[in-house]
């Protein structure tokens, strides 16, 4: 098959949810408290279904599994990635992710979780927690066990457009008022380190994971600055944000018309702005903000009309 699948997301509710997502992507949410669009996953804790053609009504696990030729038979027994958008309406949890290794050991062998962050938008005065300040792993329990939460913990400012890029280790938090594409690995392991002590629906705080967390956070914290290589044509713009072991993002900004090649085992895209059309093979697809797809393996050349914004990625 040598057409674009696309993909149907679902939503997780989240203490810090908002309804932000149907407002910018018209999506119909389960409630008030949507934090998480899933948009691309075969992760079993929620599942993408293909909207239409061949493989309509089937989930991405099946496809992976199924038709491995699709994607260019890419050596995993999993989808490798996920791609989210969340909604920030509140705090998240301050956090860190495992690496494979620990994952494997002790979460039952799920994939560890580096990830990186587009911010779509955000509140003028908008931050994010990325890294502390410990020098030591005894300082760090210090830290907290006084709630010197200040003293510990490292924010930054910004605005739209920023990319960050968190690798598993990295102790970090998105703060209320931000929207971000997230590009991570395919995994929902996360050790909570502070909630702020903020009850859940059913009344309880939920579980930290400090211990774990201890386990797999990088001392001292290491900032991974990214540094974006832009490519201007005249009828469009490519920015590659990071090329890592674990995904490549692109940011792929369409001011009329871009064609391009497709020369990886498979691309994961999502339409944040903006309207258009894709060409491929003859066929053209009429494509808005808010949807998802997949470049399978050699689609070959495609081509993007209209004006749009699409963070692109592939492992």
């Amino acid at each position: 098959m040598k057409q674009p699948i696309f993909l149907t997301p679902t939503f997780q509710e989240r203490i810090w949810g908002g309804e932000n997502l149907r407002k910018l992507y018209h999506y119909e949410i389960p409630s008030e408290h949507t934090g998480e669009c899933w948009a691309i996953s075969a992760h079993p804790n929620g599942q993408s279904v293909v909207k239409s053609g061949r493989f309509e009504g089937k989930n991405l696990s099946q496809l992976w599994s199924e038709y491995p030729e699709l994607f260019g038979h890419y050596e995993s027994d999993h989808f490798p990635l996920l791609t989210k958008i969340l909604d920030a309406n509140d705090d998240l949890s301050i956090q860190v992710h495992p690496n494979d290794s620990y994952a494997r050991q002790f979460e039952n062998c799920e994939l560890g979780k580096t990830e990186c962050w587009y911010i779509i938008d955000c509140a003028e005065d908008a931050e994010i927690i990325i890294g502390h300040h410990a020098q030591t792993k005894e300082e760090f329990m210090h830290l907290i066990e006084n709630n010197q939460w200040d003293e510990l913990l490292q924010r930054e400012k910004i605005k739209p457009g920023d990319f960050f890029y968190v690798p598993s280790g990295t102790i970090h938090a998105l703060c209320k008022g931000i929207i971000v594409l997230e590009t991570q690995q395919s995994s929902d392991t996360t050790y909570r380190v502070y909630d702020y002590d903020r009850p859940s629906p059913s009344g309880d705080k939920r579980e930290l994971h400090l211990e774990k967390a201890v386990a797999v956070m990088t001392v001292p914290h290491v900032a991974k600055k990214v540094e974006p290589k832009v490519w201007e044509m005249d009828e469009a713009t490519i920015t590659t944000f990071v090329e890592d072991r674990y995904f490549t993002v692109y940011k792929w900004e369409v001011h009329s018309r871009l064609e391009l090649v497709q020369d990886q085992h498979f691309m994961i895209v999502s339409v944040l702005e903006g309207e258009g059309t894709l060409e491929v093979n003859r066929h053209v697809y009429p494509i808005d903000k808010g949807q998802h797809f997949i470049l399978p393996y050699r689609i070959e050349n495609f081509v993007l009309n209209g004006n749009m914004s699409l963070i692109v990625s592939h492992p």
